[in-house]
């Protein structure tokens, strides 16, 4: 099942507080940058985002969930609707996050 329009919509709405926040397309799916730097996935309308220090820290709980076969898990965030928390949490994430790969 790909992601709904409607969800990515609702999801970069509560993202709305970040700078510096972008998507791209990939197979109906989105990976969700922050500053540059894949932060998260949204796929088959979940929101799931990288699994660093900081976010295991702020979701001890959270199912780890792959965004698609054969991914690593990351941590799938159930509650999208706090954007002060996800700035919080995107925030905190954000010096732990690897920088992109470099295209050949």
């Amino acid at each position: 099942m790909a992601t709904s329009r409607e969800y990515l919509d609702f999801v970069m709405d509560n993202l709305s507080l970040l700078d510096n926040i972008s998507y791209k397309q990939m197979m109906g799916e989105y990976i969700i940058y922050y500053r540059g730097k894949i932060a998260a996935y949204v796929c088959d309308d979940r929101l799931l985002v990288k699994v660093v220090p900081s976010s295991i820290k702020m979701f001890p709980d959270a199912k780890r969930e792959a965004p698609y076969e054969g991914a690593k898990e990351m941590l799938l965030i159930e509650n999208v609707e706090g954007k002060e928390f996800l700035k919080e949490l995107f925030d905190a994430m954000y010096d732990e996050l690897p920088m992109p790969r470099k295209k050949k």
